[in-house]
Order: C-alpha cells, then structure tokens, then sequence
C-alpha cells in the first residue's frame, strides 16, 4: 500500500480533522463537540486494544470491559480519599495511572492465564464471568457509591504539566494516546509477535510445529489489550467526571465488539470508524421524534439499531472498511 494510495488519504483526513476538531468547535461557538469526540477516541482507544485480541488473535472476549471499570475506579477512589480523608498523594495521576497500568496487567494476566487454557465459546464464558465478578464487586462496596457510582470531584493532578480540568489539554490527551495506541498496533501487527498471533488464530497446530508456543503469545497479547483498556478507563473516569459498575458490565463488552464489527474486524482503523459509526447512530437512533402507541421510539433505539448490524454483517463482511477503496487489492 502505497503513501498516496486513497485509503492512506482517507484515514490521514479522518486523523487531520480530529486534530483539528477542538478548533473548529471554537469557531462554532460549541464545545459540546470537543467532548463527544473525547468519549469517541476513548472508546476507540478500548476498541483498537480489543480488535488485537478479536481481530487478529481470534479470542473473543466478553470482559474487555472490566479493565476500562478497573482503571476508572483507581482514579475516583482516589480522588474519593483525597477529599474525604485529606490524603494528598492519591490525586496524583501519575500514581493513579502507574496503578492503573499495573493492576490492568495483573488482573489480566490471572484472567488470561486461566481463561487462555480454554476455546470458543467456554472463553468467552469465562471472561465474561471474571468481568461480571468484578460488576458485582463494585456494587457491593456501598463506600464508593455501590450501583449508584461514585462522582469524582477533582480530576488528576498531573502536576503542571498537563491540565486535565481543562478541556483542550484533556482532548488532546486523549487524541495522541490513540495516535500512540494505533502505532503501537501497528507494530505489534507487523512484527514477528503479529505474526505469531495471526498464525495461531489460523493453525494453532502448525505453529507449534514450527516451535512457537501460542500459549505465551496470546497471554501477552491478553495483557496488553487489558493494560491500554484500563488506561482508556483512567481517561474515562477523568472526562465524564463519575464512575459506576455499569462500565464494566458484560453488555459495555458486547459494545465494544460491535464497534470493532462495524469497523472491520481485523483493520487498523476499524475500531475507530466502527466507534465514530456507533456513536452517531446512538445519537441519532436515540432523538427520533416518533411515538408509535404511546412509546417514544428514541428510547428503544436498538431495535431499529439490530437490524442494522444484522445488515452489516450480511452485505459487509468487513464493516465500514469495505466500503473504503482498494479493499480488494488490499485483500489480494
């Protein structure tokens, strides 16, 4: 694939304009914007560490969701002591993130190790039953707000050099760790660890043969999806300002994997395009003025939604990536 070939073009605008976007929000007058994107790349940040999973791994995941709880609770239980208990130190993001990225490891080397053992549909059962023991686990602690989260009151204190309270600083946070995220996958794709991964999800038989270990690949390939989660959780808690459960639940998983399939699965921007396309129809499903027998057709925007990734998924095998040119020769 060349430079200057139309796909390169296309993705190279997509990065330009989301560089560019709190600008351009600045000229409208509206920053709402500026915040929705924050969510978007976030998500997408998320997406992308699971399609390496998913995409090029073949380990279907159903608790990709759990690390993105993980690492937003660090931040707001932290933020929680250091305003009711007067200790200064855990408000520091630098501490919170180092706790982020090592207990978004740990928790998924244990959760790797053990689910990793398994294939099909017992893996996706036992990762989603790890994230549903983590759900019910934040529930149950009724000192961080139990079902009904807990608000973060002060953001992370980056100590001057990044001011996360303000929302420019924060955006473009939060965009260079995706464009970090995409090099990284990129890399990681392309590499002899890439290949490994790609050729296992193929014929796990014959790269054993050939001396390679699958096992060990996979479960650092598992780590590493679950470490950039829960710092996409530790970007997360410090944007919407509030942390629940509910971010860890099994379903936030299964909107993760729908972003990747509407993206295309295995395509290193497909995470992106399937989250910009969830987002917007989310968005858009969601305000539809029509009521129909007293029901508020916006408010059960996924019925209209199921149909239309029954649709994708039937007429685009590789979601939004199909329609993007040079997919054949790039399939060839």
């Amino acid at each position: 694939m060349t430079l200057l070939s139309p796909r390169v073009l296309i993705n190279a605008a997509l990065l330009l304009l989301l560089a560019a976007l709190p600008f351009l929000t600045d000229m409208m007058g509206d920053s709402y914007y500026t915040g929705v994107t924050s969510r978007v790349l976030i998500l997408a940040i998320a997406a992308t560490s699971l399609n390496l999973l998913i995409g090029y791994g073949g380990m279907v995941s159903f608790g990709h969701a759990a690390y993105l709880g993980l690492g937003a609770y660090i931040v707001g239980i932290g933020a929680f002591h250091a305003i009711e208990d007067g200790i200064d130190w855990m408000l520091n993001g630098y501490y919170q993130l180092a706790a982020t990225l090592i207990l978004s490891a740990l928790v998924a080397l244990v959760i790797g190790a053990i689910s990793l053992r398994t294939r099909g549909v017992y893996f996706i059962m036992i990762t989603m039953a790890f994230a549903q023991m983590l759900y019910f686990t934040a529930v149950g602690i009724e000192t961080y707000g139990g079902d009904d989260g807990l608000t973060i009151y002060s953001r992370s204190d980056m100590l001057g050099l990044i001011d996360l309270n303000d929302e420019k600083s924060l955006y473009y946070l939060i965009f260079f760790s995706f464009l970090a995220v995409l090099y990284l996958m990129h890399r990681l794709v392309g590499s002899r660890f890439g290949a490994v991964i790609r050729g296992s999800k193929s014929n796990e038989a014959r790269m054993r043969a050939i001396g390679f270990s699958p096992y060990k690949y996979r479960l650092t390939a598992f780590i590493i999806a679950g470490t950039i989660t829960g710092y996409a959780g530790f970007l997360m808690a410090n944007l919407n300002d509030f942390v629940s459960p509910s971010m860890m639940h099994w379903t936030r998983s299964g909107d993760l994997i729908i972003m990747i399939v509407l993206g295309g699965i295995g395509n290193l921007f497909g995470p992106l395009y399937g989250t910009i396309a969830f987002m917007a129809l989310e968005e858009l499903l969601s305000s539809i003025p029509l009521t129909i027998g007293g029901l508020n057709v916006g408010e059960y925007w996924q019925i209209i939604f199921g149909p239309l990734l029954i649709l994708v998924v039937l007429y685009a095998r590789n979601g939004i990536d199909s329609f993007l040119p040079g997919t054949r020769e790039r399939a060839k």
